[in-house]
């Protein structure tokens, strides 16, 4: 059988972060391959010529918007598999119409940002970042700060959304010994059972938990989903994290009970991004930020292009995909 052709729709400079030289030579080994030009983004114009005769495209950070415009130069196109997050960017109603398969590296990313949550938890309740403040200062004996470091083991976790991130999340935590509570609207009480969770509604969650860590998506009814009303119902002591989106959180309620000295948070994600010159949070007590790491970095980033490999593998083999996206999907995700 002649070899499929596999266009792929995003720059070089991507390219070399996610796609290791072990994966570029095992996908020339099975498709043929169309890259990008050797500089610059990849337009819409250029994605057009490049899937002209393309039955499968990978996609990537930064990856143009496939419209009925673009797609009506694609008619051989059956499947996107994209090799970052959020498909939204470049999705479309045609892409779907024409019942191209479109998968994502989300799952794969999420494993990168649970690793991350769970050892900010775990150091959050041991409160290390205050404490080795401390002891910078010369204050090593004695045990001084806001929040005394305590066990994580029989410690509450409440977590919002079972996305892939919050699914990760439910798996490692009885590692440590700790105990799950969830906030999901499209999860039953028995499904949160067998993820190893008690089902609660968002409010409880707050008042039992003493770390909430939040995977929410991006979308309307997530915004500000952390409020002041629900942060003030954490007990002294309490940990918040954020990994997810930083529109699901009201900073300025969180910077205000931040300055009350009685939680720690510790924010990966922010809105906007960065935050800007002179924002409350530089600076702020109790809180420590991070540049948007938890997610596939460094080596990890080639883990995502071994997944988008691994799915256009699969379809053309006539299997099933493992991480499929459906239009219906896109109102709840990131």
């Amino acid at each position: 059988m002649a070899k499929r052709t596999i266009a792929m729709i995003f720059s070089f400079d991507i390219q070399r972060q996610i796609v290791s030289p072990a994966t570029r030579d095992k996908m020339a080994q099975e498709f043929n391959v169309v890259l990008p030009p050797a500089e610059g983004k990849v337009t819409p114009e250029r994605a057009a010529d490049m899937l002209r005769d393309a039955d499968g495209c990978m996609t990537g950070w930064g990856s143009p918007n496939l419209s009925a415009e673009v797609l009506a130069q694609a008619p051989k196109l059956r499947i996107v598999a994209h090799s970052a997050g959020s498909v939204k960017p470049f999705v479309s109603d045609a892409l779907f119409e024409r019942g191209i398969v479109v998968t994502s590296a989300s799952a794969e990313i999420a494993v990168d940002v649970a690793h991350f949550t769970v050892a900010e938890i775990v150091i959050g309740v041991k409160n290390v970042m205050e404490l080795s403040a401390h002891v910078a200062q010369g204050e090593f004996h004695g045990i001084k700060g806001h929040c005394p470091p305590n066990d994580p083991r029989g410690c509450t976790v409440g977590v919002i959304s079972a996305s892939h991130v919050g699914r990760r999340v439910l798996q490692l935590l009885p590692h440590f010994g700790l105990q799950a509570l969830l906030y999901d609207p499209y999860v039953s009480s028995s499904q949160a059972r067998a993820m190893g969770a008690e089902k609660v509604e968002l409010d409880e969650l707050f008042e039992r938990s003493d770390v909430v860590t939040c995977h929410a998506p991006s979308i309307p009814a997530t915004r500000h989903i952390v409020n002041g009303a629900r942060l003030a119902k954490l007990r002294d002591g309490a940990v918040f994290v954020n990994t997810a989106r930083g529109s699901c959180v009201d900073e300025e309620a969180l910077v205000s009970e931040l300055q009350k000295r009685r939680i720690w948070a510790f924010l990966d994600v922010f809105d906007p991004e960065p935050p800007p010159p002179g924002s409350p949070l530089y600076g702020c007590p109790n809180l420590t930020m991070t540049p948007h790491i938890a997610g596939s970095c460094g080596r990890g980033r080639l883990k995502l292009g071994e997944q988008a490999l691994s799915e256009l593998e699969a379809y053309f083999s006539g299997r099933p995909v493992q991480f499929p996206v459906t239009k219906d999907m896109l109102e709840r995700i990131g």
